[in-house]
């Protein structure tokens, strides 16, 4: 198999991983956010939450130039860019992914 398309296969197989953890980590955003209309948060949830706002409002640009006509294209020059731009899950090179 060729090079080029083994390096695809390996960085779709490890975006999917990304996303999985990003829809985790918001999952417990929401438990968080439900618990806190009832209950005070610890200092270490706030922080997950706080983090947590950052990634899903980081999501939002970079999904939209995705959208655009040539986004799949253009989108990994501008993450070149402006690394900052993608979510936290997305911008660790070792992944670490528990898939309980």
């Amino acid at each position: 198999m060729s090079t080029t398309i083994q390096d695809i296969k390996e960085s779709i197989h490890k975006n999917k991983l990304r996303l999985g953890k990003e829809i985790r980590e918001s999952k417990e955003l929401f438990s968080l956010l439900t618990k806190s209309t009832h209950k005070k948060l610890t200092s270490e949830e706030k922080k997950k939450v706080k983090e947590q706002l950052l990634d899903i409002c980081k999501s939002v640009p970079a999904l939209a130039v995705f959208m655009l006509p040539g986004g799949a294209l253009l989108l990994p020059l501008l993450i070149k860019l402006i690394p900052d731009i993608l979510p936290s899950s997305f911008r660790e090179d070792s992944i670490d992914i528990d898939l309980k």
